[in-house]
């Protein structure tokens, strides 16, 4: 992104105590379902779908968040910026911030795309004639009739494209028109009616889930994943027992000997190469390359920590653990003892998750609310509910219920716990609505974020 559209000194805004939990909140509508069904952290999405992709959805949660009033003053993160620190900003910038805070977030097919210049943009949400928008860097992937996801903002009159910029697919739209046909569709309605702005800023999290879920599938599909050097991605976990007397300090000594090993704390190494622009080997067809960059010309081979009695190296290819295991072994000698290696296809990791139908024991999961407490036994979550649109209105959620509650019961549980919300809500509908709860003497003990209800049965 220009220099006159920086965002840094508003991001590192967003750290103020009274902005961490809004944003929190935020990041939870985009993520959350995502990463709680491959039951991972944010950080394993890099994992498989490289990093630039994750920050852009993470660009995509940020941008949302600018848009957002909260409860309380100051309600607004960009009003206040503006208000304290805005004089530190130049005039193009502070446009750019304001024209964020009202943004809206869509789906547009491109047209009469000219690499590093111009597209033309057709909003296919809330219609009207397409739009010029001035566009450098996307605008040389892009290719005629494309769908995008993004926010088209008028600054110091252009329309420029945002930060967060999402790609569809044919499979990705298609997903993306059914989520909204639910929200805002008519029973029974086939084409989705008109929708407001306001609307479209309430459900900004759908286009980053819908793009998640269906990058992720077809990520984990792929025939072959390889990094940027061309080789297969297999992920290589090598451990080396420490030897007798071999402190931390001696290890570390030896680690920041190695050229490339950078260290990150005190048991922590990032383990990087310098690779300049364009010198990555070409894909071969059917494949995938991804990889992780410090920045530009660094790009990360491995990692190297200390854990209990061992140093472990993981990496994502057998020539990169071969190679590492070779320069820990020759820095560190006689410090350490030979090594075990385990070795895991993406596809076996995934496997190795706990198996979850909905209905589980809840230390299964990621940790579902801030208060939850993991030292409890006994307790399992209901955390959703799907049932072809087609086949709504007809108490089949009601019924799902009833049988989960019945299942858990019978399965030894003590507590039954889930997370539904209010009727109105324009996210995590599918965890259910309140009241069929109600109905079954769940009660509510506290809140998960802004929308979802936490509520038990007992035994």
């Amino acid at each position: 992104m220009p220099t006159s559209h920086d965002l840094n000194r508003l991001m590192k805004f967003l750290s103020r105590d009274e902005w961490r939990e809004c944003f929190e909140e935020v990041f939870d509508d985009h993520f959350g379902p995502i990463l709680g069904e491959g039951d991972m952290e944010f950080e394993d999405l890099a994992e498989v779908l490289g990093d630039d992709r994750v920050m852009n959805l993470w660009g995509c949660a940020f941008e949302d968040f600018l848009t957002q009033d909260f409860e309380g003053e100051p309600s607004n993160i960009v009003d206040e910026y503006l208000k304290r620190r805005g004089w530190k900003e130049n005039a193009q910038t502070r446009a750019y911030m304001g024209a964020l805070r009202t943004s809206v977030m869509s789906l547009y097919e491109v047209s009469d795309v000219v690499p590093g210049e111009s597209l033309m943009a057709r909003d296919l949400l809330r219609g009207g004639e397409p739009i010029l928008v001035k566009e450098g860097t996307a605008t040389k992937a892009l290719k005629q009739w494309d769908k995008i996801a993004a926010r088209i903002v008028p600054v110091r009159g252009k329309n420029i494209l945002a930060g967060g910029v999402l790609p569809f697919t044919r499979e990705a739209t298609q997903s993306l028109f059914d989520a909204l046909l639910d929200v805002f569709g008519k029973k029974n309605a086939r084409k989705l009616p008109a929708i407001r702005d306001e609307d479209l800023r309430a459900v900004a999290f759908t286009f980053t889930l819908i793009w998640g879920f269906d990058a992720l599938g077809k990520a984990l599909d792929m025939p072959m994943l390889q990094n940027a050097e061309g080789d297969e991605f297999m992920f290589h976990d090598v451990r080396f027992p420490l030897a007798a007397g071999a402190t931390q300090q001696d290890i570390a000594a030896r680690l920041n000997g190695i050229a490339g090993m950078s260290q990150e704390n005190a048991q922590f190494w990032n383990w990087l190469e310098y690779m300049p622009p364009g010198e990555d080997k070409p894909k071969e067809a059917g494949t995938l390359s991804l990889d992780t960059a410090m920045d530009s010309s660094w790009r990360v081979l491995g990692n190297v920590e200390l854990k209990g009695g061992f140093l472990c190296l993981s990496a994502n290819s057998a020539e990169r653990a071969e190679k590492g295991t070779a320069l820990i072994r020759r820095a560190l000698g006689d410090l350490v003892r030979t090594p075990l290696t385990e070795i895991r296809t993406i596809q076996q990791m995934m496997a190795e998750r706990p198996a979850k139908d909905g209905r589980t024991p809840r230390e299964t999961y990621r940790k579902l609310s801030q208060e939850q407490d993991d030292s409890e036994a006994g307790v399992w979550s209901i955390v959703c509910f799907y049932v072809p649109r087609a086949s709504r209105g007809r108490g089949l959620a009601s019924a799902l219920l009833d049988g989960a509650i019945d299942h858990a019961f019978a399965k030894g549980a003590r507590t039954i716990e889930a997370y539904p919300v209010d009727q109105a809500s324009p996210s995590y509908r599918f965890m259910g609505f309140r009241e069929m709860f109600v109905a079954r003497a769940f009660h509510e003990i506290g809140m998960a974020g802004s929308r979802r209800h936490v509520m038990r049965l007992e035994r």
